[in-house]
């Protein structure tokens, strides 16, 4: 299996397709299936592209992250492994949810390099307390498919998602659940507890183009806080999806596809 040894982690990744590289970053508990899901399908019609989906340490498969301790630790993991399979190279990255907090931290050490970013209902304030966060609220509910689950999936299912129908939940399963069940709890927690950098991320700007897609019902997250930040992007567009919460490219997977693509047409100039 590829590794990428770097100071304080031995880091999983898997590499697929060839041309541009694009860094793949997925969110807090889950694991780069997260992003392979998602993303494949967007790649399946687009050569050109060598994708690098990375695991961060205690999640998926990364070891030896014992000596990683907050997020300005993961920061400096995801960096390193950059440079070690990109060396002195211009990438594309994306990043969901914590990614997308850990790809502004990318963009604040490396962003000369950046050739664009994706955003994907991205964390924008670490402390959740602090949050302009909606309630949550189900949208759709597919009543017979939810009367084939028992009691305990049904309640994670209906506190987790806008969008219960079949297709969700089996995303969900294949995708999100797989990674969490293979999470490292108690070192996550102890990260949770050093969640924030130690510094100020969005000093300086990114010129090339960017993505924000957020879901209008995100009750982790939000949405409102990313355009406190979009100033910091002049190449950005902004699409706020109804009918989404914080899993929007499962829940609305036709108009991620969609919003996706039309970045990496914007970034093709760029490259």
């Amino acid at each position: 299996m590829p590794y990428c040894k770097v100071e304080k982690a031995n880091m999983y990744y898997e590499e697929i397709g060839s041309g541009t590289p694009i860094i793949i970053i997925h969110g807090f508990t889950l694991d780069h299936r997260a992003m392979k899901g998602c993303m494949e399908p967007v790649f399946q019609e687009r050569e050109g592209y060598k994708r690098i989906y990375i695991d961060l340490p205690g999640m998926g498969q990364t070891k030896d992250y014992d000596d990683v301790a907050n997020t300005d630790d993961m920061l400096e993991t995801v960096i390193e492994c950059i440079d070690a399979l990109l060396p002195n190279q211009s990438f594309l990255i994306a990043g969901y949810s914590y990614g997308g907090y850990l790809t502004r931290g990318v963009i604040a050490r490396m962003g000369e390099r950046v050739l664009g970013a994706a955003f994907i209902c991205p964390v924008i304030i670490a402390e959740k307390g602090k949050r302009t966060l909606p309630e949550h609220k189900v949208i759709h509910r597919d009543e017979t498919f939810l009367a084939t689950l028992n009691a305990e999936e049904k309640e994670f299912f209906e506190n987790n998602f806008v969008v219960l129908n079949e297709n969700t939940w089996n995303r969900a399963m294949d995708e999100l659940v797989v990674g969490m069940e293979a999470a490292d709890q108690s070192f996550l927690e102890r990260i949770q507890n050093a969640y924030g950098y130690s510094f100020e991320v969005d000093e300086g700007n990114l010129a090339n183009p960017s993505l924000f897609i957020v879901g209008r019902q995100d009750n982790v997250v939000g949405y409102k806080n990313a355009f406190d930040i979009l100033y910091k992007y002049p190449r950005a567009a902004f699409s706020i999806v109804d009918t989404a919460g914080h899993n929007l490219q499962i829940e609305q997977g036709e108009l991620f596809n969609v919003h996706f693509g039309e970045w990496l047409v914007r970034t093709m100039k760029v490259v």
